[in-house]
C-alpha cells in the first residue's frame, strides 16, 4: 500500500517513514502541506497513495487545509487521511475531523496506535475501492437495458402495437426490438382450444374422407 507522510519536523518525518516502511509499506515523503497537496493531485491521475498521515502544523498549508482541500476536490479514488499533531483537545480533534480528517493521532507517535490506524484505513479504502467497483458493474449493466416507457397503442382486435414510426407491429417483435427480451413461443390452453382443436377436427375429418 502506497502511504503519503508530510511533516515539516524532519526527525518525526524520519521516524514515520521508518515504522510505515517496516510494515512493508511504499512511503511518499514531503516537508510542507503544499507539497503533499501538490502531490495528491498529482496521484490522482496516477497510483494514487490509499492513506495519508498529514502533520498538522506545516508551512505553506496546514494538514487541516490539505482535508478541506481533498474533501472538496471530490476526487474519484478513495483516500484515508489521518492527521499527526501535538494537540490532543476535544476542539482540536472535532476541527480536524470536521475538516475531512478520517483519523487523529497525537504525538509524540505511538508505534503500535499508528500501525493500527493504518491497518484501518486499509481495509476502509479496500470496502471503498470494491464499493466504487460494484457501482460501475452496476451502472455498465443498466447502460445495457433498454427501458420500455410510455403508453403504448394496441390493436383492440389482433394486439399489434403501434411504433415511433407509426407502423403497427406484433407486440413480440415490437419488445424485441425495445428491450433485452427474448420470445419463446407456445400456444395457451384457450387458444388450442380455439384454433388448434378446430383444426385437428377439420384433419381428421378430411382423412377419413379420403379414399
Amino acid at each position: 500500500m502506497k502511504v503519503l507522510v508530510a511533516e515539516d519536523d524532519a526527525v518525526s518525518r524520519r521516524l514515520v517513514e521508518v515504522l510505515v516502511k517496516g510494515w512493508r509499506h511504499e512511503v511518499v515523503s514531503v516537508a510542507d502541506g503544499l507539497a503533499a497537496w501538490e502531490a495528491l493531485e498529482r496521484f490522482e491521475k496516477e497510483q494514487c497513495p490509499a492513506v495519508a498521515i498529514l502533520d498538522w502544523m506545516m508551512p505553506k498549508m496546514d494538514g487541516v487545509e490539505v482535508c478541506r482541500k481533498v474533501r472538496d476536490s471530490q476526487r474519484l479514488t478513495p483516500l484515508h487521511l489521518i492527521l499527526l499533531t501535538a494537540r490532543g483537545s476535544k476542539e482540536d480533534i472535532i476541527a480536524g475531523l470536521g475538516a475531512g480528517a478520517d483519523d487523529y493521532l497525537t504525538k509524540p507517535v505511538w508505534k503500535e496506535g499508528l500501525r493500527a490506524r493504518l491497518q484501518v484505513g486499509m481495509r476502509i479504502v479496500e470496502l471503498q475501492s470494491s464499493l466504487a467497483g460494484r457501482i460501475r458493474d452496476l451502472e455498465a449493466a443498466l447502460s445495457k437495458v433498454k427501458q420500455l416507457q410510455g403508453l403504448l397503442p394496441i390493436c383492440s382486435y389482433c394486439k399489434k402495437v403501434r411504433n415511433d414510426q407509426n407502423y403497427w407491429q406484433q407486440v413480440d417483435l415490437y419488445v424485441t426490438q425495445h428491450s433485452e427480451a427474448q420470445f419463446s413461443h407456445g400456444i395457451c390452453p384457450s387458444c388450442f382450444d380455439r384454433f388448434v382443436t378446430p383444426e385437428l377436427a377439420k384433419l381428421s375429418a378430411e382423412t377419413e374422407l379420403e379414399p
